[in-house]
């Protein structure tokens, strides 16, 4: 996994990157009561909006850590947010983009730069 400042982590599988926030931004966030997940087959570029959140403390914005195209969206997030909360870093995902290059992933944290980044 690669991780950004921003507390998401990026997972790749295959051609594609798959895209979901950290535990620590899960614990920052509280209780996720809503998630509102972008199109599939919307072009993101780096900084865009895709992803609103929103938690019992707040409401918060995930960008796109890089430029590409939304192929699918986690679609059991709509129906059960809390898994933001129980599964950051598995179930739950948030989506899932290709990218023309792989390696702009190499410009992201390892797993020890993030662990020092959130201390």
């Amino acid at each position: 996994m690669k991780y950004t400042k921003e507390h998401e982590w990026l997972r790749l599988e295959g051609d594609l990157v798959v895209v979901g926030i950290t535990q620590h931004a899960a614990t920052q966030l509280g209780d996720v009561v809503f998630v509102e997940l972008p199109e599939v087959e919307t072009m993101v570029a780096e900084g865009d909006e895709v992803v609103v959140i929103e938690s019992v403390k707040a409401a918060s914005d995930i960008l796109a850590p890089i430029d590409g195209e939304i192929v699918e969206v986690n679609d059991k997030l709509s129906d059960t947010p809390g898994l933001v909360n129980e599964d950051p870093t598995g179930d739950a995902w948030f989506f899932k983009l290709k990218i023309d290059d792989l390696s702009v992933l190499d410009a992201f944290m390892d797993e020890d730069e993030y662990n020092d980044l959130i201390g």
